[in-house]
């Protein structure tokens, strides 16, 4: 039987039962493989791919909603791969398409790698920001903030669920809730028994990742950090707002040094919701 060309391959959802393909996808491209990451966001969000009949996957893609089940005011698109034998071939282009036309009206947003910037642009996304990544073993130096930071417990989980909808701009309920069990630490700042900022260390490959990183100012989130670099033996990343200089000069001062840059881009509105005077890193590239 003659194999199907790839445009009359079905889209389809993706389950858990499907990790190791998207991690075999991710290596494919060389990505690290990330299964811990994979297995996260094929439940947090809805993952969308292409079988090859050959074996493995075509291509593919998770969308995670925000807002109101059933009625999402916002949609981050991320780990859009195409395996490398299908590439160039508008692959990419139409799974983009896809998740476009299944998300109507809502906004979306990404984080675009150089590579991958272009098509996005195509398909009408505009940049509204950048994101530095930093990577390195943290040095403890000088006097870091007096801030009160401690591990977070289940009774904070309803104080960083306001916060963080406060500071996004949208309820991210399904992604949050999942943190303690995705993450290795999860630690808040406080002054006077109220929450201030949050983050979180969750491991990829031989390192913790920084983020979501939500601070009052930028000595909280110094502190945040500080806290979960005394915590781990790992080296950290993490993908600091451009906007956000002090702690990017601090970050790199205390070891972390910067590996490159993503486009953040939108589609449907000028810019992301909430506050990003607060919003240091996002949980990941993938999901915002």
């Amino acid at each position: 039987m003659p194999t199907p060309p790839l445009a009359a391959l079905p889209i389809r959802r993706l389950t858990l039962r499907d990790l190791t393909a998207c991690a075999d996808l991710s290596e494919d491209r060389g990505w690290p493989r990330e299964e811990h990451k994979w297995g996260f966001l094929l439940t947090a969000g809805k993952g969308l791919g292409i079988d090859d009949p050959e074996g493995g996957l075509v291509a593919a893609c998770v969308v995670t909603e925000y807002g109101p089940w059933g009625r999402p005011d916002l949609g981050a698109v991320g780990m859009v791969l195409v395996a490398g034998r299908h590439a160039r071939r508008g692959v990419g282009r139409r799974l983009m398409r896809h998740v476009m036309s299944t998300m109507g009206a809502t906004p979306l947003t990404l984080h675009a790698t150089p590579y991958g910037r272009p098509l996005y642009e195509e398909l009408g996304f505009k940049v509204t920001g950048r994101a530095e990544m930093l990577r390195g073993s943290f040095v403890p130096g000088g006097l870091e903030p007096r801030i009160a930071t401690r591990a977070a417990t289940a009774d904070d989980l309803p104080a960083i669920l306001r916060l963080d909808e406060e500071v996004f701009g949208t309820d991210r309920t399904p992604l949050i809730t999942r943190l303690p069990a995705f993450a290795d630490q999860l630690r808040v700042a406080e002054e006077g028994g109220r929450l201030i900022g949050y983050t979180a260390a969750w491991p990829n490959m031989d390192t913790h990742v920084v983020g979501p990183l939500v601070a009052r100012d930028t000595e909280t989130a110094k502190a945040l950090v500080a806290s979960l670099a005394a915590h781990t033996d790992r080296p950290l990343r993490t993908d600091i707002d451009v906007r956000h200089e002090e702690l990017l000069t601090w970050a790199k001062a205390r070891g972390l040094v910067s590996v490159g840059f993503n486009a953040v881009m939108t589609h449907g509105i000028t810019d992301l919701p909430g506050d990003w005077t607060r919003r240091f890193a996002p949980l990941t590239v993938a999901a915002g």
